[in-house]
């Protein structure tokens, strides 16, 4: 567009030096009618010097918007990719509420009546100090909940400054929440201590604001809203009057504005989105005992495309998990309430309502069918190919048991065998109903060993932590013998089943590692020749 007019020549060498940067800003009001003289000028042949004018104008015009807006174009996302990526920034805030779920369990636990009348050792004042300090640290993460989810999202997205983008995070959701409390007060409804009118409006204190509790989901939104943000203005250029306001420090000025306009408009909308979830939830609970069936088959379903972090906060942050009253205050999300319980002094037991969406339904799959489908593969493996599969399944089997990582062992048969793969995600749907039929109420994240034992057997029978090794004895036959039958009926190729994998599983761990240890090409020949169903 630029010399559209005038042709394009170069006006800046021909003007006299008076003319500069500051005489462009009266140019800049003026430009309409220097654009009119100069189309007289080019009928007529008339006062060169206004026309050369008129020229710079334009030229400077459209070269300062060009440098106004100099980020990288960013390549094309799919829906698909972007919730890939959005699902992994999850990960960061997810691993910290693992940590201080253990802090927590560890110290609540240890220093409950019931644990102290049973140790009486654990009863001395220096251990009970030491356990109340766990307790504290652990419910952080509950506490701060969603700053955390409204920095981590923006830190993870963003492909470059990403210090900048989490530190917009936080302005970006504060204001956020400054405004919405600014529209509350605009209409009478803040200030106010009366515990009717705050639950009626859904108010919350959020770091130390009275607002609208949009809960997990709010802070996604607002995360998502500010790494777009910062995707399109991280590089951005002002004039020379405005430049150090250009760059990355533009990106947390046009967060507060941004957001500040999306807190205005949170308190009309917010509604429509709290009913949905509300419904979300209640479709769920509804089922009875099969909603939990639904959520852990579809989690597993999900996780090879990375998108079962979508539902799990879902459930375990919102009001799909359910709404609960703990210690007077109105908690929504399964994981979110079993944490609440587990801090409050003044309950006894958790809710299976909320349990029923926790660890304790993972526990029949990862301690006891992936272990009986580690042995199917051990047992269906050439003989002389099984020692070396042996350091295979056996790391897979810890990171399982342990710690609660399945995908070292799942991969082995999701691409040789899909269908077992959805075998295996039904079974594990039917241990989160099975464990809730039974009553069993264990909570935390991961369903490993660790959580068996401070959600499960510290807190005493009340748990009915009992009953989970019996059901991860029978899932153990279930899965071997599914296995076994399907890898020797259809001749799967699971690890150790073929010559050239076993050999080609070696070199994976021997032989040329990248950065991952792994010899990646090695490991992904054989996965390629077998991804199908036979």
């Amino acid at each position: 567009m630029n010399g559209y007019f005038f042709g394009g020549s170069h006006a800046d060498d021909l003007l006299p030096d008076y003319v500069t940067d500051k005489t462009f800003y009266l140019l800049f009001i003026l430009y309409p009618l220097l654009s009119l003289r100069n189309v007289i000028y080019a009928s007529l042949k008339f006062d060169k010097t206004f026309y050369l004018l008129a020229q710079f104008t334009e030229s400077r015009l459209f070269s300062t918007r060009s440098r106004f807006m100099t980020a990288k174009t960013a390549p094309k996302v799919t829906l698909w990719e972007f919730f890939q990526q959005l699902g992994k920034t999850f990960m960061l805030p997810v691993a910290l509420l693992s940590f201080c779920g253990i802090m927590l369990g560890i110290g609540s636990s240890l220093s409950s009546h019931d644990v102290i009348t049973l140790l009486p050792v654990l009863g001395n004042p220096v251990l009970q100090a030491i356990f109340t300090w766990m307790s504290k640290i652990g419910s952080f993460a509950f506490s701060f909940l969603p700053v955390m989810f409204c920095i981590a999202i923006p830190l993870g997205l963003a492909r470059e400054n990403k210090g900048v983008a989490a530190f917009a995070g936080f302005v970006g959701y504060a204001v956020m929440n400054l405004a919405v409390n600014f529209w509350l007060t605009n209409k009478g409804i803040l200030p106010t201590t009366d515990a009717a009118v705050l639950k009626a409006n859904n108010i919350q204190s959020i770091l130390g604001i009275q607002s609208i509790d949009t809960g997990i989901l709010g802070a996604v939104i607002a995360g998502i809203i500010v790494w777009m943000l910062h995707e399109r203005f991280h590089n951005i250029r002002l004039p020379d009057a405005l430049a150090f306001f250009g760059g990355t420090r533009f990106v947390p000025i046009i967060s507060s504005l941004v957001m500040g306009l999306v807190g205005l408009v949170i308190p009309l909308v917010w509604p429509i989105f709290a009913m949905g979830i509300s419904g979300l939830g209640h479709m769920i609970n509804s089922e009875g005992d099969f909603g939990p069936m639904l959520f852990g088959t579809g989690e597993r379903l999900l996780l090879p495309f990375g998108l079962h972090h979508i539902l799990v906060a879902l459930i375990r942050f919102t009001d799909a998990g359910d709404t609960q009253e703990v210690c007077g205050q109105t908690v929504s999300g399964a994981l979110t309430i079993f944490q609440a319980q587990l801090s409050c002094p003044t309950t006894h037991g958790f809710s299976e309502s909320a349990t029923r969406f926790l660890s304790q339904g993972k526990m029949p799959a990862f301690l006891g069918g992936l272990p009986g489908a580690a042995l199917a593969m051990y047992h269906c493996a050439r003989p002389e190919n099984r020692h070396k599969i042996k350091g295979l399944l056996i790391s897979g089997l810890i990171a399982c048991v342990v710690g609660g990582t399945t995908e070292p062992l799942e991969f082995l048969f999701l691409f040789v065998a899909p269908v077992l793969y959805v075998i295996h995600a039904l079974l594990t749907g039917l241990g989160f109903t099975v464990m809730s039929v039974l009553g069993v109420t264990i909570g935390n994240t991961d369903g490993n060993i660790i959580d068996f034992v401070v959600f499960g057997i510290l807190h005493g029978l009340s748990t009915k932590w009992y009953i989970v090794p019996v059901v991860a004895a029978i899932w153990f036959v279930v899965y071997y013998v599914i296995f076994r039958f399907a890898i020797t009926r259809f001749n799967l190729k699971t690890p150790g089943r073929d010559s050239e994998v076993a050999s080609s599983i070696e070199k994976a761990v021997a032989g040329a590692p990248g950065k991952s240890g792994y010899n990646v090409p090695a490991v992904m020949l054989p996965i390629s020749r077998t991804c199908v169903f036979q």
